[in-house]
């Protein structure tokens, strides 16, 4: 099992041993390459200070809050973030209630609160466009003065580029909503993945001779429908080999999108179980969501022959 960060969501209630650290600010979502310059200096200046490295994130996302209409599709929830945040070294992920008291706080006041008195930041972290406070109105100057003010320091990190583009959340949900499962998993570093509890369905794959696990993904979800070569982890770090279908059922919640997992050479009871779904490669669009053929599961066989699944 991955080591856990520790996630507090209550900013009046920040553990001790999340104090007095260094500590990054950012949605962090995905947490991708383009983040990890940005939390390898985190980790460097809290080593070096011999204090806690942490990273401030907020939800909802305030594009969210702000656009409920148009919620943003999210890349990881906030347990697979801490998950994410822990492996590469991190402390602990705090996570800030985005409300309208926070987005009405002006810089001032969010670095009087949150950073001094709340997390006794030592140093604050931050990309070169960092933007804070009621509409936005603070930048790295008035971070930096804040700083001077309340005994923190101020580190900028440059931006990150793939290519010509800069390396963001963006280009991973881009990626994502062409099917390109492949760039997406270059961009964030690893392979894009979804973990949920799997529900009932029709049980077509008993059809193929396979079982189904189904996942009902969130309505901001924007990745492509069609047909996905996976692999299915289950709770015990078992990995299976599978074939996925994304799309919407007209007879699920209303026409809901469902991911559908055809988990190969397995005969068990999935239902219930939490488990998660790594997207490895494109197959095709989806003609019909029940299109599922032998064919797309001779095409996954063949992918695995050339790219093993790690167990």
């Amino acid at each position: 099992m991955p080591p856990k960060a520790l996630t507090a969501h209550d900013p009046d209630d920040i553990p001790p041993e999340l104090t007095s650290g260094v500590v990054a600010i950012g949605n962090f979502d995905g947490v991708h390459r383009g983040h990890a310059v940005l939390l390898e200096r985190t980790l460097a200046e809290a080593r070096r200070r011999g204090v806690p490295a942490v990273v401030l994130s907020f939800e909802p996302h305030p594009r969210t809050f702000f656009q409920p209409q148009r919620p943003v599709f999210r890349l990881t929830s906030v347990r697979e973030k801490a998950q994410r945040l822990a492996r590469v070294g991190i402390d602990g992920l705090v996570v800030a209630p985005f409300d309208l008291a926070l987005a009405g706080a002006s810089p001032a006041r969010f670095a009087e609160e949150m950073l001094a008195a709340r997390l006794k930041a030592q140093a604050v972290v931050v990309g070169p466009d960092f933007r804070y406070g009621a509409r936005r109105a603070g930048s790295i100057e008035t971070l930096k003065a804040d700083g001077e003010r309340l005994g923190f320091d101020v580190v900028v990190v440059p931006i990150v580029m793939e290519g010509e583009a800069r390396a963001s959340s963006t280009l991973v949900r881009e990626a994502l909503a062409e099917g390109n499962v492949e760039r997406a998993g270059v961009l964030l570093g690893h392979p894009w993945f979804v973990t949920g509890t799997v529900i009932h369905g029709d049980r077509r794959g008993r059809d193929l001779g396979f079982p189904t696990a189904n996942i009902a993904l969130g309505p901001d979800c924007r990745l492509r429908h069609g047909v996905y070569v996976v692999t299915l982890t289950r709770a015990d770090g078992t990995v299976h080999e599978g074939v996925a279908s994304y799309g919407r059922r007209p007879t699920f919640d209303n026409g809901a999108p469902l991911l559908e997992t055809f988990v190969l050479d397995f005969s068990g009871d999935l239902y219930g179980e939490e488990v998660t779904v790594t997207l490895l490669a494109w197959r095709r669009p989806e003609l019909r969501f029940d299109s599922f053929e032998r064919e797309d599961v001779a095409a996954a066989r063949t992918y695995f022959s050339a790219h093993p699944p790690a167990v």
